[in-house]
């Protein structure tokens, strides 16, 4: 954590109230990313996100000057586990929606598989390609490789956010990059 970090707490800490703010701006993308990737992008990402801060404000002197970003991570990560066993709903593919007569399904407005010529012209193919692959990893799997990618937090880190030992860790990462490239086999041969 660098020493702007710290002194942001303690001003807060010390009774400053919009001390915080650029920490908050410093971490917003990459917490939020996170958020959205572990929650498949459903709609209580935004809710996640500002319970995440909310918890970290209500125990910010709980905070051992290590990595704030790594802290925020095992909240929402907290939080995310918390929120998907309260939610373990099924739902049908065959579920009506709309309209009084529930002639839709939600089959009905299933976008076509595949990608469009518009996004693999504007070179979003890749892209859209490597988040389907990741989609296909196990959480804990994903968890691994998206803490890693995205905010390049430590395996040791990553340990103690999932308890469980680094060597694990180390395993799920490997398990995860040779499903990815198997997936991304194509992609990577034509890159």
């Amino acid at each position: 954590m660098d020493k702007t970090d710290i002194e942001c707490i303690n001003a807060y800490l010390g009774g400053d109230a919009n001390a915080l703010e650029p920490m908050v701006e410093k971490y917003k993308r990459p917490l939020f990313s996170f958020i959205l990737k572990m929650t498949e992008g459903r709609e209580d990402t935004d809710e996640i996100f500002q319970e995440t801060w909310f918890r970290a404000l209500k125990n910010i002197h709980k905070f051992r000057h290590k990595n704030f970003l790594n802290w925020l991570f095992r909240i929402a990560h907290n939080l995310v586990i918390d929120r998907a066993r309260r939610k373990k709903r099924i739902v049908s593919m065959q579920t009506a929606i709309g309209g009084d007569d529930g002639a839709h399904t939600l089959e009905d407005h299933l976008a076509a598989p595949g990608i469009s010529p518009a996004e693999e012209v504007g070179g979003k193919g890749l892209g859209i390609a490597i988040d389907q692959a990741v989609e296909t990893l196990s959480s804990e799997q994903k968890e691994v490789f998206l803490m890693r990618m995205y905010a390049n937090t430590s395996f040791k880190e990553i340990a103690k956010i999932q308890k469980c030992s680094i060597n694990t860790c180390l395993a799920r990462m490997q398990y995860a990059l040779t499903k990815l490239r198997s997936i991304l086999k194509e992609e990577y041969d034509e890159v």
